[in-house]
């Protein structure tokens, strides 16, 4: 298939809303551009190189290390690079953690990706649903006493950050004594984390960390022998551990761009404590704006469960919702659209969006507002 180069083409970078795959800050993208042809010192494209190179090692070590000491994870806990993102962990998850199929693992169902991830668990042992936000079309997230957890779980898993609703755990929930599995796709590297309440973590890069192709996981060490020989190989956490993350050839301009995206995190914006100060700056803007427009903008999360890095709302029938749309690209912000279980706006203002993009869609829904209102 030939691309049709000959139609006009966007020369200028737009605020990018996108869901995912997301924004990337400009500073690593240009710093890509620039080593794209040649990475410094090995004389190819980093996209070129051998990944068992020493090149690519440092690479590779150089990411795992800077999210190490961003999240100072302690060192009962590995972090492996994988890929087949959140899809295949929702599998890999219960194939782990489930020894038999007298085990129960309890879901916390906060949204779409929270229901995805409890899908395969019925393969591996038996779910219990802790919790589930359907019948309002996920507007919250629960508290600890609403929470129906299974005395002697393997696990608990939930989804800190629902991007299609909008909807963010403001801390995580208490489960007791089973593992706290979080799926933190579309909000990881955003704030800081006491690491040592977590069995696992796990992060697609593309939405908040970096580009699509790799998953970043952080696993209590303990968790990794519960698999025992069961499992093939490429299921089975404990061998990912042995093989560095190169079990397989690894998505290695991924794991190179997610290392950038964490040195910008720690030496541009200041760490983690920073990085979720300017998210916080960013959402209220946008917050304040619905909660003062006099019901023109419809938020679709409870005020108590928003979230920082996916702002959705609506207006008040989808002929505006559209000429929103619209109006906004012709300004330069795409990205908007709602999702389609949802509808109207969704805003997705991730670690990489700038607070210039975030003033200027705050201004352009303040200007809407005051012409259509």
């Amino acid at each position: 298939m030939q691309l049709d180069m000959s139609s006009p083409t966007t020369t200028e970078r737009v605020f990018n809303f996108s869901a995912g795959p997301a924004v990337l800050p400009e500073m690593v993208l240009e710093q890509i551009r620039d080593e794209l042809l040649c990475l410094p010192g090995v004389g190819s494209s980093v996209m070129e190189i051998s990944h068992r190179s020493q090149a690519f090692v440092e690479i590779l070590d150089d990411a795992r290390r800077r999210i190490i000491d961003l999240h100072q994870i302690p060192d009962d806990h590995e972090v492996l690079f994988v890929q087949g993102g959140a899809t295949l962990q929702n599998t890999m998850i219960p194939a782990n953690l489930l020894v038999d199929q007298n085990q129960t693992a309890d879901c916390i169902i906060t949204g779409t990706w929270g229901k995805k991830n409890s899908q395969d668990i019925q393969y591996y042992g038996s779910l219990n649903i802790a919790w589930d936000g359907a019948e309002t079309n996920y507007t919250q997230v629960p508290t600890n006493s609403e929470l129906n957890l299974t005395e002697g779980a393997a696990y608990c898993h939930y989804t800190s950050n629902e991007t299609i609703h909008g909807v963010q755990f403001p801390e995580p929930p208490e489960v007791g004594e089973a593992p706290l599995v979080v799926d933190q796709s579309s909000d990881f590297l955003s704030e800081p984390l006491d690491i040592k309440r977590f069995g696992m973590i796990y992060a697609c890069a593309q939405k908040n960390c970096g580009i699509a192709g790799v998953t970043t996981l952080i696993i209590r060490r303990e968790l990794l022998e519960r698999a025992g020989d069961r499992l093939p190989r490429y299921l089975d956490y404990a061998q990912h551990v042995k093989g560095a993350s190169m079990l397989n050839t690894p998505p290695t301009f991924a794991i190179y761009v997610t290392g950038l995206v964490c040195n910008w995190i720690q030496n541009t914006v200041g760490g983690l404590e920073e990085m979720h100060r300017l998210n916080q700056e960013k959402a209220n803007l946008l917050y304040n704006l619905i909660d003062n427009s006099g019901g023109f903008f419809l938020g679709h999360a409870q005020p108590s469960s928003r979230s920082l890095m996916n702002v959705v709302f609506r207006l008040e029938s989808q002929e505006l919702d559209s000429k929103f749309v619209t109006e906004a690209a012709a300004l330069g912000m795409t990205g908007l659209k709602g999702h389609r279980s949802v509808g109207g706006i969704r805003a997705s203002i991730y670690n990489a969006m700038p607070l210039s993009g975030v003033q200027a869609l705050h201004d352009f829904m303040r200007d809407f507002a005051q012409r259509n209102g």
